[in-house]
């Protein structure tokens, strides 16, 4: 199986389709992702709020894939954005990983009430130039954070990780991260809940072209030009979110799931107030 590779601003490329980590602990958390590189995922997204960058670092160690290969992403809590207390923070991500570097790593939301987003940024832009991290980007970010740290800094993220599925497609995010360079990463890529894996449009595009919904799902992000993150346990199911590369979407399918977006489409976890402790 081939994944595509998407290349970002900074010249790095990652797998067109990832592997989210989240809730992924200990060492189930490890066997999980064990089977999800051995399955085929490069690109494996984790946060210290998930506390499970030493599992993550363990898989990795475990697998047969040479390190140089996968891409491993973390991210820096918004507690965490002074300055001093960023790049530390980062370098308790290697101590755990244990890895030598980490290939990605994002600030996980702006905490704009907080307003020290723009420090977080410069504290990420220069571990990028000690060779602790590869490269760089944000979570969550609107225009008006991302326009404040590329004046301030002159580095544009490479990487914009938001919630994006089907019931919340987040078009005007996705069309400014594409004109500015920015590769949009999507968390939670097929909703919460089972609700879109019943929903009649998308099951009667699954049954046209012989896919699951969850497949035709993720066949959408990638021809909207996003790279889903999605999270399974079972090897099958992270064998399955993997099957999205030899079949196509049509506009008419694009067109009938541009029409499922919903006023409340967006998760409780894309809150601000559920970021507070982040």
């Amino acid at each position: 199986m081939t994944i595509p590779a998407i290349t970002l601003n900074d010249g790095t490329d990652i797998p067109a389709v990832g592997f989210g980590t989240y809730k992924l602990n200990g060492e189930d958390g490890v066997s999980a992702i064990v089977n999800a590189i051995d399955s085929g995922y490069r690109l494996l997204d984790s946060a210290v709020n998930y506390e499970n960058e030493g599992a993550v670092g363990e898989a990795v160690r475990r697998s047969r894939i040479p390190r140089e290969d996968l891409r491993i992403t973390s991210k820096l809590p918004g507690r965490h954005h002074a300055y001093d207390q960023a790049l530390t923070c980062i370098q308790e991500s290697l101590f755990r990983t244990q890895l030598g570097y980490i290939d990605i790593y994002l600030m996980h939301w702006p905490n704009p009430k907080q307003g020290l987003y723009v420090e977080a940024w410069s504290a990420l832009v220069e571990a990028q130039k000690r060779g602790w991290v590869k490269s760089i980007g944000v979570c969550n970010f609107l225009p008006e954070h991302l326009e404040k740290i590329i004046a301030a800094s002159g580095v544009t993220p490479c990487i914009n990780q938001i919630e994006l599925h089907p019931y919340f497609p987040q078009h005007a995010q996705l069309a400014w991260d594409k004109a500015h360079g920015i590769v949009t990463q999507a968390w939670s890529p097929i909703g919460r809940g089972n609700d879109m894996a019943k929903d009649p449009v998308l099951q009667q595009i699954a049954d046209r072209v012989g896919r699951s919904v969850v497949q035709v799902i993720l066949r959408w992000h990638h021809q909207l030009g996003a790279v889903a993150l999605p999270k399974a346990s079972s090897v099958k199911r992270q064998q399955e979110n993997l099957a999205l590369f030899d079949f196509e979407l049509t506009a008419a399918d694009m067109a009938a799931i541009a029409t499922l977006a919903k006023p409340d489409g967006r998760t409780a976890d894309q809150d601000p107030a559920q970021y507070e402790e982040f």
